[in-house]
């Protein structure tokens, strides 16, 4: 199966000449920056390949600037910058935890990745890129790599030029097998296609005329945060401050207090059952119902977050002087007079932070957020319709896919090689840049996100990717600049595998051998 040809890259041209200019000084701290770790590689192959590979990347990276913005005054796209610093250096949701040497858990974020490592994941520009791989050098190169029995019994692989839309290698490519977390791609892409980048979840109170009951109505946002500083997320005190000051101007100090979660539908529970990977998937939750104080990773969740949530609220009404009745479920009628409300971040600042942390709360509302805006029901079935049919709108190939949930937490979920490969490539296209958070959140090697520990002395900040980890599944999905400075996007899956962290090496040492392959 040969994935859809994309348009070339020529738009970008005008820009380049203007932009070299102002870009220059910025790449150039950014090399800077990148050198203290090209120098600690241990390995010279692996300093040579990355570091020209990061040359690379540096000299192409002008002309994707204005796709990417907005930008500080280092050269990194700030919101990228802003995600790797308010989120915990850990290994992911499905992923486990990174650990100091004493074994506490390391809270302090890493450095954002370079500029240059940030700009070339979004394309190679035309007329600065050498050619793409030959298909026969490459398969040279990978297949013996991605044949390792750490990869266990069943593979499949894809590498498509992302300037053409070309394959470029496949094996098993178009082989439907389980794709854990790199599901998450799809989701994202299906997402901000039927959402668009701009759209943003709505928390809000509601009082019914009559009863003057306060409604604290889910908009399904799994970032609304009870804590103090929201990191410019949607806070719940400030939502209570509002509702506060709002009954008082109708001298109201004492309500009865309901909560309505009724903007999904069905189980609330994952298949997998009760986990540390994901709360209940309900419309109304704080910090992703999280019993500690961690923002990504693995937890221990409560048993029903949205209950938890209207305590928390009740709580926060009290302190700015308003009494409240136990909060018990209900549902705000059309009669209900709005009062106050605090939206989440723009969509797109959603999906960055679902890949970088493979965060499997925001992937399941973000899947049920795509269902209510393909018309499907709210639940785990029609949020995976939902998915599909999104992505048959952009005419992916879809076929002899399943999409059982969003997270990729679902054993029963089952993509493409050829599929994934696709996702990043339309991503990366001139013709849909509201799909580019798809492409900037996906974790930098050796920098963020669930690839903060691996590479270390491989294709660190030229790598990204999106991981995938269930037991005996591993997958690693992303976008590549190789030694022509051209962008490859690659999609490599493994079912059948004995040893996680074999795997994991496996899978690295084939992405690092792609950004190191001239390939002609």
């Amino acid at each position: 199966m040969i994935v859809p040809e994309l348009r070339p890259w020529q738009a970008a041209r005008p820009h380049v000449a203007r932009l070299a200019g102002a870009v220059g000084p910025r790449l150039a701290r950014a090399a800077d920056a990148l050198r203290p770790r090209l120098a600690r590689a241990a390995r010279p192959k692996t300093w040579q390949y990355t570091a020209g590979a990061a040359t690379a990347g540096l000299a192409l990276a002008a002309t994707v600037v204005t796709a990417a913005g907005p930008w500080d005054s280092t050269g990194q796209r700030t919101a990228e910058r802003d995600r790797a610093a308010a989120q915990e250096r850990t290994g992911g949701t499905d992923h486990g935890r990174d650990t100091g040497p004493s074994g506490a858990r390391d809270r302090g974020p890493r450095p954002a990745p370079s500029a240059g490592a940030v700009l070339t994941a979004l394309g190679a520009g035309a007329g600065h890129a050498g050619s793409a791989p030959d298909g026969k050098a490459l398969a040279t190169v990978l297949r013996p790599l991605l044949d390792a029995p750490e990869l266990g019994s069943r593979t499949g692989a894809a590498v498509v030029d992302v300037a053409t839309g070309r394959r470029l290698y496949g094996e098993g490519a178009s082989q439907s097998l389980t794709p854990a977390s790199t599901t998450k791609i799809a989701t994202a892409v299906a997402a901000l296609t039927a959402m668009g980048p701009d759209h943003r979840l709505t928390t809000r109170t509601a009082l019914e005329p009559d009863t003057k009951e306060l409604v604290l109505v889910g908009g399904g946002d799994p970032t609304l945060t009870a804590r103090e500083k929201t990191g410019g997320w949607a806070g719940l005190r400030d939502l209570a401050a509002k509702t506060a000051d709002a009954l008082k101007e109708r001298g109201l100090s004492k309500v009865t207090l309901s909560y309505d979660t009724t903007l999904y539908a069905g189980s609330e529970r994952h298949p997998i059952g009760k986990n540390q990977n994901l709360a209940p998937v309900t419309a109304l939750m704080a910090d992703e119902g999280r019993l500690d104080d961690s923002s990504s990773g693995t937890a221990d969740r409560s048993d029903d977050p949205a209950e938890d949530a209207a305590e928390r609220f009740a709580g926060f009404l009290a302190d700015h002087g308003v009494r409240t009745s136990a909060p018990g479920p209900s549902k705000a009628t059309n009669r209900a007079e709005s009062l106050a409300q605090v939206t989440s971040p723009p969509l797109t600042a959603l999906v960055e932070r679902m890949l970088t942390n493979s965060d499997n709360d925001l992937a399941e509302a973000l899947a049920r957020q795509t269902a209510l805006a393909s018309g499907e029901r709210p639940d785990f079935a029609g949020a995976g319709k939902a998915i599909e049919a999104q992505l048959d709108k952009l005419g992916l190939p879809v076929s002899d896919v399943e999409f059982k949930d969003g997270s990729g937490l679902d054993r029963r979920d089952a993509l493409t090689a050829d599929l994934l490969t696709a996702l990043l490539a339309r991503a990366a296209d001139p013709d849909h840049p509201e799909l580019r958070a798809a492409l900037t959140g996906l974790p930098v090697a050796g920098f963020t996100g669930t690839l903060t520990s691996r590479y270390g002395d491989g294709a660190a900040g030229v790598v990204r990717a999106k991981t995938g980890t269930l037991t005996g599944v591993n997958a690693l999905a992303g976008t590549v600049v190789d030694q022509d400075g051209r962008l490859l996007a690659f999609a490599f899956l493994a079912s059948g595998t004995n040893n996680r962290d074999a795997a994991q090496n496996a899978l690295d040492r084939a992405a690092t051998a792609l950004a190191g392959c001239g390939c002609q």
